[in-house]
């Protein structure tokens, strides 16, 4: 199978567009490639009757998809890997089209759509079996614990990683049970459609996952109000009001939000291996990945030679336009993230910080793109120190003490990611456990902790609630149901006796327990 690019024909274009859940009203959005700035296709917008219908025929196919064995759904979503797999080329197309990132960094998600749906796939019998708990009483009480889908399950997906942010996350809701009904960012619906058509290919009911289109402000409400449970990646601000409106129906949400993670060169790091995981961790997708690093705390004894390395390292780094290999970086997603992007640097740098490597708008490669760009002498009074800049951006700290760096890296109210690079596996992993932040990596920057699908994956403090991954990654799209069945006598007093003699019984049964070593 060859892995060069293909192109998208209008054909196709016009095919996924029509399994959107589209409004009859003629409600539309140019949609423009971000390589080019030129139009790439025109999206038609659902509105408040088209999520309401998408709604209810979801909630109907979820009646019959729940009555589905869990093996099934799992042979169900293998076959949807497997389809992904063959037909790689032109998800990676889609996904450069739309996003206008480097072909490496489209292939990063693909593989995480894989790897999840495998994981999952394969664990889910086991996360879903009924399981059997200790009576209050052994042998007396017997406790079994069930897990039944919450009904539909609402999936606001961004635009920065637009196929493994939409379709994993449907991916194991789906495998619970429930229905899905999917909201992509309006850049990236191609991206999604393509996801949802081989996923109703390999044989969930088209029903059962919908996709309805249109802005996050206008639709999310509209959404939010229809389904069971949310699962929302975006920015900080916009997850505050998603969990306003989901508390106000009482339903349940988990939202990855944004970070500002910090990096830790000790001072025996490997400084050309530091300085390539630094590159990779900084400036994969353009600098736009919500666990990639914004800080990077150097010990003093090694700051000029990692500085030096990391320089040398991004000048080599190559950018261009189209769909394709051989970029190590591609283009941002918009003018207004560009405006983003160099509105904090022309803060810093008036400010008094210092451009190390990069800085500047390429509109001779494409209109979005910005130069990886590495700067020092950043303060607090710069809006790059503290605010999420989401850009090919990142500030170097020069710090005399591991005990400095891990301090500097906890004064955030983010706390999604982190990195700690060292010799010393025993002194990383020591460090790591003191880092505010859901998950770290000890020699990586982010790929280790984020493709180890069996364990957790989300943020603390600002940077979310609830995880990707692991158990809870599917068991949240459940809710638990304990069933308690009381074989003999009972928690009544035996007929003629007192309550004193009843209740002097209950604490010796009570404290022989503890000596039996039962909880």
């Amino acid at each position: 199978m060859s892995d060069e690019a293909t192109s998208i024909e209008p054909a196709v274009i016009e095919r996924l567009l029509g399994r959107a859940v589209l409004s009859d009203a003629p409600l539309t959005k140019v949609i423009l490639a971000p390589f080019t700035g030129e139009p790439l296709y025109i999206l038609p917008l659902s509105g408040a009757p088209e999520v309401l219908r998408a709604a209810e025929g979801a909630r109907r196919a979820q009646v019959e998809w729940a009555t589905r064995s869990v093996r099934e759904r799992c042979h169900i979503v293998l076959t949807f890997h497997d389809l992904v797999l063959k037909h790689r080329n032109t998800a990676l197309d889609i996904v450069q089209l739309e996003t206008g990132k480097a072909r490496r960094d489209a292939l990063e998600e693909l593989l995480d759509v894989l790897v999840t749906a495998r994981h999952y796939a394969r664990d889910a019998r086991r996360l879903l079996r009924t399981t059997r708990h200790r009576g209050v009483f052994p042998i007396m009480v017997g406790v079994q614990e069930l897990h039944h889908p919450r009904g539909l399950v609402g999936v606001l997906a961004p635009w920065n990683y637009p196929l493994t942010l939409a379709v994993s996350d449907a991916i194991s809701a789906l495998l619970a049970g429930n229905a899905v009904i999917l909201k992509p960012d309006v850049q990236t619906t191609l991206t999604a459609l393509w996801a949802i058509d081989l996923l109703i290919e390999a044989g969930v009911p088209a029903d059962l996952i919908p996709v309805v289109t249109g802005e996050g402000p206008v639709v999310g409400p509209l959404l939010i109000e229809e389904v069971d449970y949310v699962m929302f990646t975006g920015s900080t601000r916009v997850g505050r009001e998603v969990a306003r409106r989901c508390g106000e129906r009482l339903i349940g949400h988990s939202m990855e939000l944004g970070g500002k993670n910090a990096m830790l060169v000790r001072a025996d790091a490997d400084i050309e291996r530091a300085s390539e995981i630094a590159v990779r961790a900084s400036f994969s997708n353009s600098g736009q990945l919500c666990i990639s690093m914004e800080r990077i705390y150097v010990h003093e004894r090694v700051y000029e030679d990692f500085s030096a390395a990391f320089v040398r390292r991004i000048e080599a780094m190559t950018m261009k336009s189209g769909v394709g290999w051989g970029a190590d970086m591609g283009s941002l997603i918009s003018a207004a993230q560009v405006e983003r992007v160099l509105g904090h640097l022309a803060d810093a740098t008036t400010r008094g910080a210092r451009v190390l490597a990069g800085g500047r708008h390429r509109p001779d490669i494409g209109p979005y793109y910005v130069e990886p760009t590495v700067l020092e002498n950043v303060t607090t009074d710069m809006s790059l120190c503290d605010e999420e800049t989401f850009g090919p951006v990142v500030a170097l700290y020069k710090v005399a003490s591991d005990e400095e760096a891990i301090t500097a890296a906890n004064a955030s109210s983010y706390g999604l990611n982190a990195s700690v690079v060292t010799r010393d596996h025993r002194q990383g992993r020591r460090i790591a456990a003191q880092l505010r932040a859901g998950t770290v990596n000890v020699n990586e920057g982010y790929a280790a902790a984020w493709g180890s699908t069996r364990a957790p994956m989300g943020g603390m403090g600002d940077s979310g609630m609830g995880r990707r991954h692991g158990a809870e990654g599917l068991l949240k799209y459940t809710e638990s149901q304990t069933v308690a069945h009381q074989r003999f006598l009972g928690f009544g007093a035996p007929f003629g006796w007192s309550d004193k003699r009843w209740g002097g019984t209950l604490v010796l049964a009570v404290g022989a327990l503890k000596r039996l070593g039962l909880k």
